[in-house]
């Protein structure tokens, strides 16, 4: 039929029939590639969203602590779960020691979704958010108890959703504990004995004021970088979690410590928007399952890999150890008392109470 039509009409010379055929043949081009086109939507192999089979994927998880942290434990788990439970699917490349990026780049990369996961500390956020400060606020929480019980409520989540116009969404908390002072000058055992020396820290407005309080200085360096300042005198201490001084070895070039738990480092688990909204129901599923395992990992290793930790340090006898009694301790928290003033209006008198509340409720619980 379409032969004869074309002879008679076409080739006889009639523009209007020229036109008219040109847009049957279009007419005829659209509905064949729409039916390709609504064949492969059904079946969900267009559509990398859609369709109830598990999607190939290949997460990359970036951190900056060393394989023998709660972190990467946690991370370790999540792969492991998330691999198996996916049929090999999915793979998770972990990328530990700030061998793909690094604590002034990870955010970025994650922002670009060049790195689907990241677990920075969440003092690296103050400058998106102040109430990421939570940790830094001095002497806040007496355990991980009362840390999780903040982050895991409703205040706390609050402040973990506040970066989606990043494209970036906090899922949960990996603590890695209370931090403690190393410093190469002398033994810390009063405020006044901080008088001078330069201290290296995450970053941040609160233990900027913290350490200005005391009379002493404060820096931010990478964490990867921090090694090779402390060696070389840039600074000359620094605060951390036991696991993160051993397994770093920074008592190799640290001659005094001090058991503080003045703040905390505490690491969010985040995840890029795009990447997240990219999976399909039995993908998520998977993921968010690995998640929820590498949670459990972390933060069950944290205490035991910090006690672990001190153990180690004590055992390699570079650094002289002190451990305040309660009595210094409170003259510590006497002495940054103003601190808590000073930050209450920018972080919230609502953040404040329910960090008061959880460590109330938790605070003296056993972990």
């Amino acid at each position: 039929m379409f032969d004869y039509y074309f002879q008679n009409q076409y080739l006889g010379g009639n523009k209007f029939m020229k036109k008219k055929l040109f847009s049957l043949m279009i007419l005829i081009l659209v509905l064949v590639l729409t039916a390709c086109g609504g064949d492969e939507n059904a079946s969900g192999e267009s559509d990398d969203s859609g369709g109830n089979e598990i999607q190939e994927k290949t997460i990359k998880f970036s951190h900056v602590v060393a394989e023998n942290t709660p972190k990467h434990q946690g991370a370790l788990a999540m792969k492991e779960y998330i691999e198996e439970e996916s049929d090999g699917k999915i793979t998770v490349e972990i990328y530990p020691n700030s061998s793909l990026f690094g604590d002034q780049d990870e955010y970025q990369n994650l922002v670009s979704n060049n790195v689907q996961f990241i677990a920075p500390d969440i003092s690296k956020f103050v400058g998106n958010n102040p109430q990421f400060n939570v940790p830094s606020l001095p002497f806040a929480f007496d355990n991980d108890a009362a840390a999780l019980a903040f982050w895991d409520g409703d205040k706390g989540q609050e402040i973990m959703s506040s970066l989606t116009d990043d494209g970036v969404l906090g899922l949960y908390v990996w603590p890695n504990g209370g931090k403690h002072l190393t410093n190469n000058e002398r033994p810390i055992e009063s405020p006044d004995d901080l008088e001078g020396l330069k201290f290296r820290t995450q970053g941040g407005q609160v233990l900027e004021a913290i350490y200005s309080e005391m009379g002493a200085g404060s820096e931010s360096i990478p964490f990867g970088e921090l090694y090779t300042a402390l060696d070389q005198g840039v600074v000359e201490g620094q605060e951390n979690t036991f696991s993160n001084i051993e397994s770093k070895k920074f008592d190799e070039v640290q001659k005094y410590m001090t058991v503080m738990n003045h703040t905390r480092v505490d690491y969010g688990l985040f995840t890029n928007t795009e990447f997240w909204d990219s999976l399909n129901e039995p993908t998520k599923e998977i993921v968010e399952a690995g998640v929820e395992e590498g949670t459990e990992v972390a933060r069950e290793k944290a205490k035991a890999l910090n006690d672990e930790g001190y153990e180690i340090i004590k055992e390699r006898g570079n650094v002289e150890i002190t451990e305040l009694s309660p009595e210094q301790v409170q003259d510590f928290r006497d002495a940054l008392q103003p601190v808590w003033n000073e930050y209450e209006d920018e972080i919230g008198s609502d953040v404040y109470e329910a960090v008061r509340a959880a460590n109330d409720e938790y605070g003296n619980s056993t972990e």
